[in-house]
């Protein structure tokens, strides 16, 4: 299978700073994909986002033999190592206290998909036009979803919606979901923040996503739906579509270059 991918990020309509950042590389054979959202102000937000995409893209390469070692825990402890260091930061330099940074990584090769995610920053598989979310945020209101206190819609609106329960960078260590499964020809995967999630109902997405367009199009009509809601955070999108041979590699439009992690 070959891979389509676009990828975007905007900075929305109510903040003055994007502290999101994004990666997207593939080749023949595998693709890796990662969204973080950082937290913090001062910048120092994203400062953490830019670490973990720097520290990530490091650790997981898309050339190394998948026989080296199990790469579900291979993607585990490059978390681990960004959390590490992203938390280190904060004991060390005053203006970076407080930062952290949620992170979701989407690691194909062949027919296999690796996920790996702390925070709420969200993977979804659009497959036969249903669209599943893949992983479950760490989030206050996702546990009043799970705990029956609040429904789903409940939790969209409710005050606390974007209070995270975990994220790199906010203690000594943390602990990854991973998500293993079997991809397949014309899947779509979604890597979002939740500027997106958040201000788009999931039947939207999923009516975008089955666009008869190009990914980059596609991430495009997203942000402007995100915008057209409200756009009260920044957004960022990568989407990835299982092709057969012969079709475009990585298409990349209105990409918000990531900022240096100073």
């Amino acid at each position: 299978m070959d891979l389509a991918v676009g990828m975007g990020t905007d900075v929305g309509r109510m903040r003055s700073d994007n502290e999101d950042s994004l990666y997207a590389n593939a080749n023949r054979e595998r693709g890796l994909f990662i969204v973080a959202d950082g937290m913090g102000g001062h910048a120092a937000g994203e400062v953490a986002s830019a670490m973990a995409i720097d520290i990530l893209s490091q650790e997981i390469s898309i050339d190394d033999p998948l026989e080296r070692d199990a790469p579900a825990e291979r993607i585990a402890d490059a978390l681990r190592r960004a959390n590490d260091a992203i938390y280190t930061r904060t004991l060390t330099e005053v203006d970076k206290q407080g930062m952290g940074t949620t992170v979701s990584v989407l690691f194909l090769a062949g027919d296999q998909y690796i996920i790996g995610q702390i925070g709420d920053s969200r993977v979804y598989l659009l497959r036969d036009g249903k669209l599943r979310q893949l992983t479950t945020d760490h989030s206050y209101v996702q546990e009043q979803v799970e705990a029956g206190l609040l429904t789903p819609e409940q939790a969209r609106v409710h005050p606390y919606s974007n209070v995270i329960t975990r994220c790199l960078g906010a203690s000594a260590t943390v602990e990854p979901d991973i998500y293993e499964d079997l991809a397949r020809e014309g899947d779509v995967f979604l890597l979002a923040s939740d500027g997106l999630t958040g201000m788009v109902e999931d039947s939207r997405i999923a009516q975008l996503l089955q666009q008869k367009a190009s990914p980059s199009r596609v991430v495009n009509s997203l942000i402007s739906e995100a915008n057209a809601r409200g756009g009260v955070d920044n957004i960022t999108a990568v989407v990835v579509h299982l092709t057969g041979p012969g079709s475009p590699r990585i298409q990349t439009t209105g990409v918000h270059p990531t900022p240096t992690a100073v």
